[in-house]
C-alpha cells in the first residue's frame, strides 16, 4: 500500500532545503520528472516488481492509487516538496490535478522495462 514520508527540511531567513537521504527504502537506479501537463491523466498502471518515490517538487497533484485488496482508491495529495510518497509496485496509480507549475520528480528503483508495467486495472 502507498505510503507518505515526511522528507527533512530545514527552513531559516534564505529559504528551505529538503534532504532526501536514508528515507527512499529502495536503491535508486532511474530518475524522471513529469512537467508541463494540461489537463490529462497520466500513469494509469502498476508494476511487477518496480518500487517509486514521487515528489511534488514544484506545484502540486494527486496520485490515486489502488491496491488489489478490493477497498477504494486512496487520493494523495502532493503539494510541498516536503512530502514524498512511496508507489509500491503492486499499487495501480494515477495522477491528475496537476497545477501548471507541478514538476513532479519520481525515484525507480530499477531501469525502464516495458515488460515491468501492468496496464489493466484491478476488478
Amino acid at each position: 500500500m502507498a505510503n507518505i514520508i515526511d522528507l527533512k527540511t530545514y527552513t531559516d531567513a534564505r529559504g528551505n532545503l529538503t534532504v532526501v537521504e536514508k528515507v527512499i527504502p529502495f536503491d535508486i537506479k532511474r530518475v524522471f520528472y513529469i512537467y508541463g501537463v494540461d489537463d490529462s491523466v497520466r500513469g494509469n498502471h502498476r508494476h511487477k516488481k518496480t518500487i517509486q518515490a514521487a515528489i511534488a517538487i514544484q506545484g502540486a497533484c494527486r496520485i490515486m492509487n489502488k491496491s488489489g485488496d478490493g477497498l477504494p482508491a486512496e487520493a494523495f495529495h502532493l503539494d510541498t516538496p516536503s512530502k514524498c510518497l512511496i508507489i509500491n509496485p503492486e499499487d495501480y496509480h494515477w495522477m491528475d490535478n496537476f497545477t501548471k507549475d507541478c514538476i513532479l520528480m519520481v525515484f525507480a528503483s530499477d531501469y525502464f522495462d516495458a515488460n515491468d508495467y501492468i496496464h489493466e486495472p484491478y476488478k
